[in-house]
């Protein structure tokens, strides 16, 4: 029996994946509703990490703190032993997520009213970020292409001779999963060092690689162009540890960290809580065994919702190379994504999220998260057959 069989009870915790639905979808009551929305695993994180925050809130007065250099070492190692990439410790910096981290490099590195590309359908704090601090966002749509999307490059290089200040990528892509090839990735470098466009790319989903592929860092393939690219990065999705909000940023640039630290210290960010450092160490010194028993269970979660699933008529899954996130083509029922997500809520009670959140390019797709246990996974899947069966 696998630690991740166990179905951990969340309702009435506070959790936003579990008690926070009824403004989501509008609902009056969500009590039998099965959540497989927002991107947070029903498992605990590694003992190890448990027990190291335990260790810190038994002994610990919790006054200021700072990243100390072992944490830093961590991800140095991390970041090796994973992809081969060697940074400095010098290079990182940190924040409170990813999202936030993304608001205040575009604080930093661009001004009002300049042009932010992205590139649809993508994770929707794209969208919302840089519309929020007063950036126009352009939008450059992915082509899809037997089951997957791809780049249109000669669309991307128009898009990009629009004026663009900097390109946000998502990258393996969330909500499809795709994890970028190099020879993808270098295209990209090179348009965006052609155009003098800052690259932000967000890697958050880089650990949850499934079936053997590889992700590679942007960074590391940038040569030249290193200093053009800002990864960011975090153990939270890769451990399920939102809820200590920890994520840190890796850019070579000095000059760019010390813009991003002034913009970090005049919104007050200037510091994690100190249980956040505590997780991210323990996770990645100790993590490993438990993020390579997660990544088999969740492709074999994945398998069996896809085998279940696409017997259905109208309904294609393209298997994920990364992340937790199924991507489920609907587009062949016949049905519009209201109709259908009516259907899943009120009848299979099930909570999916629909594909145009997304950007309309998703629209007729849903995205499903299977970090969940066994058990949880047939009865969604029997809730979806629900659904469909009227």
């Amino acid at each position: 029996m696998s630690i991740f069989d166990q179905t951990l009870k969340r309702r009435y915790t506070n959790s936003v994946k579990w008690d926070a639905m009824e403004k989501i979808y509008g609902l009056n009551d969500t009590t039998e509703i099965l959540p497989m929305w927002i991107a947070d695993m029903d498992f605990a994180p590694p003992s190890a990490v448990s027990k190291a925050l335990q260790k810190h809130a038994e002994g610990a007065i919790f006054g200021y703190g700072f990243v100390c250099e072992e944490v830093k070492q961590s991800i140095v190692d991390w970041q090796y032993n994973r992809y081969n990439w060697h940074i400095e410790k010098d290079s990182i910096s940190f924040s409170h997520g990813v999202v936030s981290a993304l608001a205040n490099i575009l604080t930093a590195m661009t001004n009002l009213g300049d042009k932010v590309l992205i590139s649809t359908p993508v994770y929707p704090p794209f969208f919302n970020i840089p519309k929020s601090n007063g950036r126009e966002v352009i939008t450059c749509p992915l082509v899809e292409q037997d089951g997957t999307f791809v780049y249109d490059f000669e669309a991307f290089e128009q898009a990009l001779a629009q004026d663009i200040k900097a390109y946000i990528l998502c990258n393996p892509h969330n909500p499809g999963g795709y994890v970028w090839d190099e020879a993808t990735l270098k295209e990209i470098i090179r348009l965006c060092a052609k155009y003098d466009v800052l690259i932000i790319s967000d890697e958050i989903h880089a650990d949850l690689m499934l079936d053997g592929a590889k992700h590679t860092p942007l960074a590391k393939i940038a040569g030249d162009e290193i200093d053009r690219v800002i990864t960011c990065m975090a153990p939270t999705k890769t451990f399920n540890l939102a809820g200590i909000q920890v994520s840190y940023i890796i850019a070579t640039d000095k000059k760019k960290r010390l813009q991003l630290e002034a913009v970090n210290m005049a919104s007050g960010q200037g510091s994690l809580n100190s249980f956040a450092p505590i997780a991210l160490q323990a996770a990645y010194t100790e993590g490993l065994p438990w993020l390579e028993e997660l990544l088999l269970y969740i492709s074999n979660n994945m398998d069996y919702v896809i085998t279940e699933l696409t017997q259905l008529p109208g309904i294609h899954i393209a298997k994920p190379q990364g992340t937790y996130l199924l991507w489920i083509d609907c587009r062949q029922l016949a049905m519009d994504e209201k109709e259908l997500m009516k259907q899943l809520l009120e009848v299979g009670k099930l909570a999916l999220e629909p594909g145009s959140k997304y950007g309309e390019e998703g629209r007729g797709f849903l995205r499903m998260n299977v970090a969940c246990s066994f058990d949880t996974v047939k009865d969604a899947v029997a809730r979806f057959k629900l659904a469909l069966s009227l």
